[in-house]
């Protein structure tokens, strides 16, 4: 891999990692533009790229994991609750995952499911836009604090969904916080927060498994430069998808959703199948089940 092919994953990878479009979709199809075979080293690779998707969360919403850190040291009622919330929500990722992984991964894993959960996924946030617009909620609803444990777990249930690889585990946890009660606000931050156990836990198991693999197969060059890369495209995808949100909803992630589906069945059409050429890059890049269980 050089270093360029490293920088344009880790920018498609900070780009979409926080975005309802489902990263693993957009990784897949860029590596096999690149001519990127699949191997241990490099779906490593794009497994570790995330700490750079995770160190722009830390940044961002320092303050909440401040309060989380309080929490934990009993100084902080609403850290406490928000550790709570944030447990239960990967919980059911963690069981489904360690009871269903190898069958999710041997028949899920293909560009034709992500196709049709790009398709899916794209017309479930039109409808439900829609839906929330006739209601009169609009962007409307509870802040995190007031987000309970029930609520924590009914995010986790959808979450599970994200599991079959193109449905995006940000659009299920946001429309989980969504149908919870959240505000949009609330939603999009409960996810991120989410988002960074899920993905922290994921880059930790791969860099531990495979650490001395990607540096001897990768280089450390490349490396750092899609951390780096996935880092600041993060820091601009979420500061654009949170001001974007609280004006515009979640439509423009399904008409795009559709879009990308229409473009990938062409390709299908024409004879291009990534399954063929390369593996997906683990379960890992849309749920918790690869927290334990990653490839």
């Amino acid at each position: 891999m050089t270093i360029l092919q490293s920088i344009i994953l880790g920018i498609v990878e900070g780009l979409t990692e926080y975005l309802p479009v489902s990263s693993t979709g957009h990784l897949i199809i860029t590596r096999y533009a690149l001519g990127l075979d699949s191997s241990d080293a490099l779906n490593a690779f794009d497994i570790c790229i995330q700490s750079g998707a995770i160190l722009a969360v830390l940044g961002l919403y320092f303050q909440r994991v401040r309060e989380m850190w309080d929490g934990i040291l009993g100084r902080n009622k609403t850290g406490v609750n928000l550790i709570i919330n944030m447990f239960v929500g990967v919980l059911p990722a963690v069981i489904l995952g360690l009871l269903c992984e190898s069958y999710i991964k041997s028949l899920l894993f293909n560009e034709t499911t992500v196709t049709i959960a790009w398709a899916l996924g794209g017309i479930v946030i039109l409808l439900y836009s829609r839906a929330r617009e006739k209601s009169g909620k609009g962007f409307s609803g509870k802040p995190l604090e007031e987000l309970t444990w029930k609520g924590a777990l009914q995010v986790g249930l959808m979450q599970c969904i994200a599991m079959c690889p193109g449905v995006s585990r940000s659009l299920m946890t946001m429309l989980g916080g969504l149908v919870s009660g959240l505000s949009v606000s609330a939603a999009v931050e409960f996810s991120f927060l989410l988002g960074l156990v899920t993905l922290g836990g994921a880059t930790c198991h791969d860099a531990i498994k495979h650490g001395s693999e990607m540096v001897a197969v990768i280089g450390w060059g490349p490396m750092l430069a899609g951390t780096f890369t996935a880092w600041l495209s993060s820091i601009i995808a979420v500061k654009w998808m949170v001001g974007y949100l609280n004006r515009h909803g979640l439509s423009i992630f399904g008409w795009y959703r559709l879009a990308a589906a229409a473009v990938m069945l062409i390709c299908i059409w024409h004879g291009l199948r990534v399954s063929d050429t390369q593996e997906e890059p683990t379960t890992t890049k849309e749920t918790m089940a690869a927290v334990s269980l990653a490839q």
